[in-house]
Parts: structure tokens; C-alpha cells; sequence
């Protein structure tokens, strides 16, 4: 069998193919290798940037969190202010209401002082009348204390300040700030210099000074004032006596009862409870008031107190009286309280004792 002959042309060509062959596969894995580290450094910042718009998203699910949890908590302060707006509004529409029917009952109210003005001033005449000599009352006499006023002043001498025991009982409410409904609501938001130097208030302690000058030198006496508690007004001097032949003490009752200031509500029951701690008893209790009360013994329910309910409360007061001691009752009549006046007129009668209504410049 003859050998097969090797052609070197064949050996050549093939080769420069695996020559080929193998440049081309270097060349893709230079450019593989290449492309690789150009792809995980594209990714890693693609990732870096994945990372981050994650972080905002999460910061803004946050904050939407606390947006809402913001918008509940507006939406429930919403409510409660829709609620007290409303409590307001009606409370003041019962306000407006209660203005209405006092200034509807202000003209009967007038009516009815002038016609028992013109009463005590027919009785005043019949009692001067009937008087055969009238001592002057402007000097001091044999009093320790005098009362020196401005003006020319006619005194009514059907107010019995003598007794033994003598307590006066003075309103501290603060209805005592004004004749009118609008006046008390005016000052009582007032500082407290100007509201103790309200004309009636100031009025009722000239009264109180003027009562002090009147009481006989054996006398014992006790001063009292009341809102919606009762307390002397010497500190310390709960249930006890004073000497109504001590001018040192008379100027010191006095002093500290120009230091009070009108305030809070009008509670007749604790004026009158006080008269029963003092022992023996007072034999002339002086009340001087304006109006008929607005509580009893615990504070009102609500804003507002209707005549009958005051009546009520009035009489539930007077229950607390011990029985025996007169009442002279000095009326400062207050605007919207037209009751007032028969009601502390009938007190006084009934218990023997007197009533008058005084002019704004007395005593």
C-alpha cells in the first residue's frame, strides 16, 4: 500500500485558523473580563442610588404616619371646639334671654319701688308727726363713734339699731358692684381697687359706719358679711361678741371691712346659718342686701336661676333663722329683681323688726 503524502500548504492553513481561532477567544475574554468590572461598578452605583430612594420612601411613609396621626388629632380638637362653641352659644343665648326678661321686668320692678317709696315716705311723715321732739342725730351725743356725711341727709328713725346683742349681716356679693345687671358684669372683671370703690358697694359700708356710730355703749355687737360663704369680718372672731363700748374695736371692724372686695354669688343660707354659731343669740340682726339669693347651701347646677328657684332658696334661707330675733332689713334694690322688695318686706314685718329702701345718697 502506498504512503500518503502531507501537503505543507494544508498544515499551514490550518494553522493560522487556530491561530485565528484562539486570538479570537482572548480577545472576547479581555473584552468579557472588561465588560464585567464596567457592569459591576454600573450596578453597584444603580444600587447605591436604590439604596438611597428607598431611605426616602421609608422617610415619607414616615412622615405621612405622623401627618395623619397630626390630622386625627386636628379632626378630635376640631370636635371639641365645635362643642364648646356650641355650649357657648347657647349659654349665651341664655344670657340674652335672661337680659330680655330682666329689661321686660325692669319698668314693673321701678313701678313697684316708686309706690313703696311713696309708702315709707307717707310713714316717715306720720312719724315725725307723731313725734313730739326729734333730738338731732348729727351729733355724736353720748356715742363713741360719729358719722360725719356730705350733703343735707334726713335720717329715718324707724331702723332700730338698739339690742343688746347686735349683728349686722352685709351682702359681699357681686351684685353689690351696681343697681344693673350690665354694671355687675361690667365691674366684676374690673381690678380689685376699682370694684371695692363702687358707688354701691360703698354705699352699703357707709351704712354699715353709720350703724356703728348708733349702738348704745353697753351693747355688744358682730359684723358679718356673706357671698357664697359667711365669716366676720375681723379674723379670728367666729361666734364671739364684740364690745360695742370699744372704739378701738368698732374702728377695727371698720377697717377691715373697707379692705372687702364683692365677689362670687349670693348664698342667704350661710348668711342666716352663721346667726346660729353665735351664742346667746343676737337679739337685732341688721341685714343689708340686695337681691334675693341665687344659691342655697351647695353652688347652682347651672348658669342660670329662674324667680321661683330664688324664692324657693329665699325661703329655705329664712328657715335658718333662729326664731325671736327681729330683722331690719336695708334693701339696695338690684335691677331684674322685682321680688325682692315684698319678700324682704314681709321678713322684716313678720319677725318685728323694720325695712327701708335708701336713696343712693344715704346714710
Amino acid at each position: 500500500m502506498a504512503r500518503r503524502r502531507i501537503n505543507p500548504i494544508s498544515l499551514s492553513f490550518l494553522d493560522a485558523m487556530t491561530c485565528g481561532f484562539g486570538a479570537t477567544i482572548l480577545f472576547f475574554m479581555v473584552i468579557n473580563g472588561s465588560i464585567g468590572i464596567r457592569a459591576d461598578n454600573r450596578t453597584a452605583d444603580l444600587k447605591g442610588e436604590v439604596d438611597r430612594l428607598e431611605a426616602e420612601i421609608l422617610d415619607d411613609y414616615q412622615d405621612q404616619v405622623e401627618i395623619r396621626n397630626s390630622l386625627r388629632e386636628t379632626e378630635d380638637q376640631t370636635a371639641i371646639a365645635a362643642g364648646l362653641s356650641r355650649r357657648l352659644i347657647e349659654a349665651v343665648q341664655e344670657i340674652r334671654t335672661e337680659l330680655a326678661s330682666y329689661e321686660h321686668s325692669t319698668l314693673s320692678r321701678r313701678e313697684h319701688i316708686n309706690r313703696l317709696q311713696a309708702d315709707l315716705k307717707s310713714l316717715e311723715e306720720e312719724a315725725k308727726r307723731l313725734s313730739a321732739a326729734s333730738p338731732s342725730l348729727e351729733a355724736p351725743g353720748d356715742r363713741l363713734r360719729a358719722y360725719v356725711g356730705d350733703g343735707d341727709r334726713q335720717y329715718l328713725t324707724g331702723l332700730k339699731v338698739g339690742g343688746e346683742r347686735i349683728l349686722i349681716l352685709l351682702d359681699a356679693s357681686a351684685s353689690m358692684l351696681g343697681a344693673t345687671i350690665v354694671n355687675v358684669i361690667r365691674r366684676r372683671n374690673l381690678p380689685e381697687e376699682v370694684r371695692i370703690r363702687s358707688p354701691k358697694w360703698q354705699q352699703a359700708v357707709s351704712t354699715v359706719d353709720w350703724l356703728t356710730t348708733q349702738f348704745p355703749r353697753d351693747s355688744r355687737f358682730q359684723i358679718y358679711t356673706f357671698n357664697v360663704e359667711a365669716g366676720p369680718v375681723i379674723p379670728g372672731s367666729e361666734g364671739k361678741w364684740l364690745d360695742g363700748g370699744d372704739r378701738q374695736v368698732l374702728d377695727e371692724a371698720m377697717d377691715h371691712l373697707r379692705r372687702i372686695v364683692p365677689a362670687d354669688g349670693t348664698s342667704l343660707y350661710h348668711g342666716f346659718s352663721a346667726v346660729r354659731e353665735l351664742r346667746p343669740p343676737p337679739d337685732n340682726l341688721i341685714l343689708l342686701v340686695d337681691s334675693l339669693p341665687t344659691q342655697g347651701e351647695s353652688p347652682p347646677r347651672g348658669s342660670t336661676i329662674s324667680g321661683k328657684r330664688r324664692l324657693n332658696l329665699f325661703q329655705r334661707a329664712v328657715d335658718r333663722l333662729p326664731p325671736g330675733i327681729p330683722v331690719n332689713v336695708v334693701l339696695y334694690p338690684m335691677e331684674g329683681d322685682p321680688l325682692a322688695a315684698s319678700s324682704f318686706w314681709k321678713l322684716a314685718v313678720s319677725s318685728g323688726g323694720s325695712y327701708m329702701s335708701p336713696s343712693e345718697d344715704w346714710p
